[in-house]
């Protein structure tokens, strides 16, 4: 049975055990990366691919008729044609829950510092400002309690469970919304309720139909001017160009953003942007945006689980016993 890795420096920098995905009966072919062009000529002939975010279209896997089982090593599998999986009867898993520690980490680390301004400080730090103060402290910037503020959850699994929990442990209050296109549930406010309540919104929806752009220009004007948004979940969730525009005419306090909607981005991007990152030292007024390239989620723990997991469905579908099928 052949194997083929096709992104595994998106995983794997040398740090992570692959013993327990090595022991099954497969000969393995590791690939770096893989771009657009070299996709067909690496696939050809193997039983088993796994991806983290190379696309498999409809005609690559019509190419590959030999092709069993697709693991995806993420939870997401917008990058994948299920209906063309379907159809040629190619089993599709993803990884699920490896990640939830590590992007929660990863949001209150935003959340904090956008609160607090200490990346901010830090750079000040380093330009001398400390140095060249007539008092003790700097105070330049503002710095926000999250005690008492109020967090809007978009997206309640397991992600956003775990951020309610620790946020109630901050003493926040916790709000979360009817996600636009979900089933409505008793205890969850509306989304325009949401966009005006909270001091912090923090995305963990998966994207689809109803999420594109679900916060866009009409969305910033509704919600507080002191507001910051976190997205550690999809970057077209955000309308990238109306973000950049509510951070720069001051509509909400600061974003704190890990994904974006091209990966890797152009350096056109909109969040990408020098008057947005780099800020004067000392002006009050300069946006508030910390970019972080769509690395919440890896730790090495949270990595090694991902392979571990990756392992356990390629014993279980081996086995006849398939777990994680999508679509």
């Amino acid at each position: 049975m052949k194997g083929v890795i096709l992104d595994k420096d998106s995983f794997d920098r040398g740090d992570i055990d692959l013993q327990k995905l090595r022991r099954h009966p497969a000969e393995w072919i590791d690939y770096a990366s893989t771009s657009p062009d070299q996709i067909n000529h690496r696939i050809n002939g193997c039983e088993i691919i796994i991806t983290n975010k190379v696309r498999l279209n409809k005609g690559l896997l019509e190419s590959t008729p030999c092709l069993k089982l697709i693991i995806i090593a993420a939870t997401g599998t917008d990058n994948v044609d299920l209906d063309a999986c379907r159809a040629s009867g190619v089993t599709v898993c993803n990884v699920r829950h490896y990640a939830t520690p590590a992007v929660v980490q990863h949001t209150f680390a935003l959340m904090l510092n956008l609160l607090t301004n200490q990346f901010r400080y830090h750079q000040a730090v380093i330009a001398g400002a400390w140095s060249n103060s007539t008092v003790f402290c700097l105070l330049d910037y503002p710095i926000v309690e999250i005690q008492n503020k109020t967090l809007g959850i978009i997206g309640y699994g397991a992600l956003g469970k775990k951020v309610a929990e620790i946020a109630k442990a901050f003493g926040m209050s916790v709000q979360i919304c009817q996600r636009p296109g979900g089933k409505r549930r008793r205890g969850r406010i509306s989304f325009e309720q949401l966009l005006a309540d909270s001091d912090v919104l923090t995305l963990h929806c998966p994207l689809t139909p109803d999420t594109l752009n679900l916060l866009g220009e009409n969305e910033f004007k509704r919600m507080k001017p002191n507001a910051i948004v976190i997205n550690t979940a999809r970057g077209a969730i955000i309308d990238s160009t109306a973000l950049a525009n509510a951070l720069q005419t001051g509509q909400i306090a600061g974003a704190g953003i890990d994904v974006l909607t091209e990966e890797p981005p152009s350096s056109s991007h909109p969040l990408l942007q020098s008057a947005l990152l780099q800020p004067a030292l000392l002006k009050h007024d300069a946006p508030n945006l910390i970019v972080t390239p769509h690395n919440a989620w890896a730790t090495r723990e949270s990595r090694q689980r991902l392979v571990d997991q990756m392992a356990e469905i390629l014993g279980k579908w081996l086995r006849g016993h398939p777990i994680n099928v999508v679509g």
